[in-house]
């Protein structure tokens, strides 16, 4: 059964920081991009990191460049989410997603087979 588990959020005051990970089981990891995307309330949901399975490349949504870093350890099966220097505005729900059919990551939703149930991350002082 595949399975993608968030784990990490909570509350946080701005300029604070906070690791997400992304427990995968089921399937292989090694084989998959990872994506992270996050959901404000009232908004859709927005990629915000990814990370290919090919060759380790990385994308950053603008709002998060030099802020967040993306990063995975096939051996444990986990992918995380560094986040540093976070604002109020990063506050959402936190999903982490797999994609098998190329590789490559994508900030869009359409490019991920599964998806977890995530995780709430609140910035606020």
């Amino acid at each position: 059964q595949v399975q993608l588990v968030e784990s990490g959020g909570g509350l946080v005051q701005p300029g604070g920081s906070l690791r997400l990970s992304c427990a995968a089981s089921g399937f292989t990891l090694d084989f998959y991009a990872i994506g992270w995307f996050r959901q404000a309330p009232g908004k859709e949901r927005e990629g915000v990191s990814c990370i290919s399975s090919n060759d380790g490349s990385t994308l950053y949504a603008d709002s998060v460049k030099g802020r967040f870093t993306i990063s995975r350890d096939n051996a444990k099966k986990t992918v995380y989410l560094h986040m540093n220097s976070l604002k109020p505005e990063d506050t959402a729900v936190y999903y982490c997603a797999a994609g098998g059919r190329t590789g490559w990551g994508s900030l869009f939703q359409d490019s991920y087979d599964y998806w977890g149930q995530g995780t709430q991350v609140t910035v606020s002082s």
